[in-house]
C-alpha cells in the first residue's frame, strides 16, 4: 500500500527533562495505523501509559489486518478499550504506583478513506487544499468553556486551564467513547495526528498552508521547529505523524463523513 501515500513523523523532547509522548505506525497490503499518545503528567510514569497504548493498538493493527480491517470503526474502539485496562495491570506488573494514564488519538486508512478516535487533547486533522476539512474536539475543560460560549478560540491558548483534560486513557475511571468518525479521501489530502505541544503553538492556517504533502518531511520538521521555536523554555514535547495520500478517486461511491453522536459505553 505503500505506494499510495507518503507518512512523516517526530517526536521530540522540546524544553522538558523527559519524553512522555509516544507515537506508532504500521502498514499492511491494504491499511495503515497512526497512533499518537501523549502520556499525562501529574500521574505517575506517562510514559509507561503512552507506550502501552501504542503497542496495544500495533499488535491488534497487525494481527487483525490480513490485509483489510473487517470494521475500522470497532477494531478502534474495542483497540481504545483494551489499552485502557492493560494499562492499570501492565503498570501494576511493573510495580509502578499510581495510575498513569495517557490522551489518545488514532486513525486507520483503508478503502481510500480515514476513520479516526481520540480520547483527550491530542488531535485528528484533516488538511486539503490547505485548509481544515476537519479535526477532533478536544476533551478537555477549556473545550467545554469554548462549547458554552464563555470562551473563544483564541483566548484559548492563554488560559490557565488550558492543560486540563476530562478523559483519558488508563486510571479508575470508566472510559467513554465517541463514535469513531469517517470520511472519504480525496487525493493531496492530509491525514495529521499530533500531541498539544505540536497543535497548541500553531493555528489551523499554518498546519492547513504548511502540510501539503509536496515534501512531507521537510514540511513537518519546519512545522516542529516552528512550535519549539514559539514555545522556547517551555516547549512541551511535540509528536506529529503525517500522511499524505496519493491514490486518485475511484468510480466507486466514495465514503461519506459521519457526525459525532453521543458518547458510546465501553468495558472498562
Amino acid at each position: 500500500m505503500g505506494s499510495k501515500f507518503d507518512i512523516a513523523q517526530a517526536c521530540r523532547i522540546g524544553a522538558r527533562i523527559s519524553n512522555q509522548d509516544r507515537i506508532g505506525h504500521s502498514e499492511s497490503d491494504a491499511a495503515v495505523l497512526m497512533v499518537v499518545a501523549d502520556g499525562m503528567g501529574g500521574h505517575p510514569r506517562g510514559d509507561v501509559a503512552a507506550q502501552i497504548a501504542v503497542d496495544q493498538l500495533v499488535e491488534d493493527f497487525e494481527r487483525e489486518a490480513r490485509p483489510r480491517l473487517k470494521r475500522p470503526d470497532a477494531f478502534l474502539v474495542d483497540g481504545f478499550s483494551r489499552a485502557h485496562r492493560r494499562i492499570g495491570r501492565d503498570a501494576r506488573a511493573m510495580g509502578v504506583r499510581g495510575d498513569p494514564r495517557t490522551v489518545l488519538v488514532a486513525c486507520v486508512v483503508q478503502d481510500a478513506a480515514v476513520t479516526w478516535l481520540h480520547v483527550g487533547d491530542s488531535r485528528f486533522y484533516l488538511l486539503r487544499r490547505g485548509r481544515v476539512v476537519t479535526r477532533s474536539r478536544d476533551d478537555s475543560f477549556i473545550q467545554q468553556l469554548i462549547d458554552a460560549g464563555w470562551l473563544n478560540e483564541e483566548d484559548a491558548g492563554l488560559h490557565p486551564d488550558r492543560n486540563i483534560v476530562v478523559k483519558c486513557v488508563g486510571g479508575n475511571e470508566s472510559l467513554r467513547l465517541r463514535r469513531p468518525e469517517r470520511v472519504a479521501l480525496e487525493p493531496n489530502d492530509v491525514v495529521l495526528l499530533c500531541s498539544d505541544g505540536f497543535w497548541g503553538p500553531l493555528a489551523s492556517g499554518e498546519l492547513a498552508e504548511g502540510l501539503r504533502g509536496r515534501d512531507l518531511d521537510a514540511e513537518v520538521d519546519a512545522l516542529v521547529e516552528l512550535a519549539e521555536r514559539r514555545t522556547g523554555v517551555q516547549c512541551d514535547n511535540v509528536s506529529v505523524l503525517a500522511l499524505a495520500w496519493k491514490e486518485r478517486r475511484r468510480r466507486a461511491r466514495a465514503a461519506r463523513s459521519r457526525k459525532p453522536v453521543d458518547d458510546l459505553p465501553t468495558e472498562s
